[in-house]
């Protein structure tokens, strides 16, 4: 079951460590995908961006997939079309249980009912179609 609000909330809340899949590296300024975790991070919450096109963004080593991800995220904030967010299920649910993040959270605009569901189904909280950004904001962080 998805998240309401206030449980959406105390997740930004007390997040400590955030994997931004689909993260830019802040070459083209203005954009989501830099903005946000810059603001996350500015607030205490260290960004560990996930994009196989980019080497580093906010002073952190970029990891091609979740998988080479070495620490465990709070959070897997997610950057990427709608349309991608099946192959992205799929990676997050390969990860062994140990490695997986308690909470999936697809950006402003980005859902999936298909992917969302299989992701619950496979022990996965998930938010979609919210900023992670705001609900950060809103907490007081």
């Amino acid at each position: 079951m998805p998240l309401d609000d206030a449980q959406a909330l105390e997740a930004a809340r007390t997040a400590t460590v955030v994997a931004v899949v689909g993260m830019t590296d802040g070459a083209k300024p203005g954009r989501p995908s830099f903005e946000i975790p810059q603001m996350m991070q500015q607030r205490g919450i260290k960004v560990l961006p996930v994009n196989p096109m980019i080497q580093a963004a906010l002073g952190e080593k970029a990891v091609a997939a979740l998988a080479d991800l070495g620490t465990v995220p709070d959070i897997v904030d997610v950057f990427r079309r709608s349309d991608a967010i099946p192959e992205i299920a799929q990676e997050l649910l390969a990860l062994p249980k140990e490695k997986r993040a308690k909470l999936v959270w697809l950006q402003t605009g980005i859902t999936h009912p298909e992917a969302e569901a299989a992701l619950e189904a496979g022990g996965y909280q998930v938010v979609s179609d919210r900023c992670l950004g705001v609900y950060v904001a809103r907490s007081g962080r």
